[in-house]
């Protein structure tokens, strides 16, 4: 059973499902490559959103795509794709923006150098009680990064997704090469439609199984339940 920790499937609350055929499509095709759970996480960001309003469009949003899924969907796990902002792991209402109760927080890190600042507010919000950080799509910031900031996050327990886009194409080669050296912890589609940006777990699957054989995703697998369980990223090898 594959575990999504990334999309955008629910309707019409942010750039991705437009409305709700789209996410049923989503939905479906997520089934179809083996997710068994997949986590609905909608962008928030604090210049745009207010909590309140955030999480009345996502309960708005959640009850209509609900109503309408089959019984054989994924499980569903609300959570939001957080952008990082100064003082983020002071703020009372973050732990509300975690994937259902796991206090997994998808945080979209800022696409620059991490200075020590943000460095040392992430690992903060980590370590504050409730929360549990996983960093969203880690391949879109690490030519940004020195080598020490990845590792000072990873040694402070910080997991890191992947989108599965990103064994797909060009930069393959690198992909493969992180997740063997274990920079990679979970997975994520990312999905916001049908076209260009769909679901695509099934496909990195493959990749990952053909080079590094079935026992690769199984070890996701597990590193991906212990994750939502409540194991910290230096727990989970």
């Amino acid at each position: 059973m594959l575990i999504d920790f990334h999309s955008h499937v629910l309707p019409g609350i942010d750039d991705g499902a437009a409305d709700l055929s789209v996410s049923l499509e989503l939905v479906a095709s997520s089934a179809k490559q083996g997710v068994g759970f997949l986590a609905a996480t909608p962008h928030f960001y604090p210049y745009r959103d207010d909590f309140e309003t955030f999480f009345q469009n996502r309960e708005r949003a959640w009850k209509e795509l609900s109503a309408a899924l089959p019984a054989d969907s994924p499980n569903m796990l609300l959570g939001a794709e957080v952008g990082y902002f100064k003082g983020i792991s002071k703020v009372s209402e973050a732990e509300s923006l975690g994937l259902g109760n796991t206090g997994i927080i998808l945080l979209e890190m800022p696409f620059s150098r991490w200075d020590r600042s943000v460095l040392s507010e992430v690992v903060d919000l980590h370590q504050s009680g409730g929360v549990t950080v996983l960093i969203a799509h880690i391949e879109r910031y690490i030519a940004y990064q020195k080598d020490s900031a990845v590792r000072e996050l990873r040694n402070a327990g910080i997991c890191f997704q992947s989108n599965a886009e990103f064994f797909l194409h060009k930069k393959q080669k690198t992909a493969l090469r992180m997740l063997e050296r274990g920079v990679i912890g979970v997975l994520g589609s990312d999905c916001h439609n049908m076209t260009d940006r769909k679901p695509n777990m099934g496909e990195a699957v493959s990749v990952i199984t053909a080079a590094f054989g079935e026992s690769a995703i199984e070890q996701i697998n597990a590193r991906s339940e212990n994750l939502l369980s409540g194991r910290r990223n230096n727990e989970l090898a």
